[in-house]
């Protein structure tokens, strides 16, 4: 387990912060305590647009006192810090998929990872996620082997900010096989003929 063990010894000098976006209270309660069992700082929010918010991508044209939602400085500062990006893809309102979307177009989070997770192992929304460029795609209810098997994903995200060079690196990186990872049949049959 050196990989655990390197996780851990960077984690002391920076910890990994992950933004995990979900409507559902239960399942953000869960992806956090999972991501800070995993020695990761993890900030929840309930929709794409808060998740927007808090990166600094939504556009506020109008400025009316009814957003709950308000970023002291040092909020900035932490969300300028983070590393990955977990979110639902049915939500009420913005999909994680055009979260997703939104995160892909903006030059300053564009290499940052995010991982698309949902209860419905839909062949074409998988493929959708991870061609538009989600990192992975996990089938929910997320467990601690999912999680850990996130861990060399955010030691990739921690090199990249430390060296710049996290797109190469991604591209290179070849995909762990893994008994929960959704069966993309469609493409399996086109493989095969």
């Amino acid at each position: 387990m050196a990989l655990t063990s390197e996780l851990e010894d960077y984690s002391t000098q920076q910890l990994f912060h992950v933004l995990a976006v979900d409507d559902s209270l239960i399942d953000r309660k869960l992806l956090e305590k999972l991501l800070t069992v995993s020695s990761c700082q993890v900030t929840c929010v309930e929709s794409g647009d808060k998740a927007l918010e808090y990166l600094g991508l939504l556009d506020n044209l109008d400025n009316d006192s009814t957003s709950s939602f308000s970023l002291s400085s040092s909020s900035q500062q932490e969300a300028m810090k983070v590393n990955l990006i977990m979110t639902d893809f049915c939500m009420p309102g913005m999909t994680g998929y055009d979260l997703l979307k939104r995160v892909k177009q903006k030059s300053s989070w564009k290499d940052v990872p995010v991982v698309v997770m949902s209860s419905e192992n839909v062949p074409s929304r998988i493929n959708m996620c991870l061609e538009g460029g989600a990192e992975e795609f996990l089938l929910k209810p997320v467990q601690l082997s999912d999680v850990k098997k996130l861990q060399p994903r955010l030691l990739k995200s921690l090199n990249y900010n430390n060296n710049n060079n996290n797109a190469s690196k991604r591209k290179a990186a070849a995909r762990e096989p893994s008994e929960r990872r959704p069966i993309l049949k469609s493409l399996h049959c086109s493989v095969n003929m």
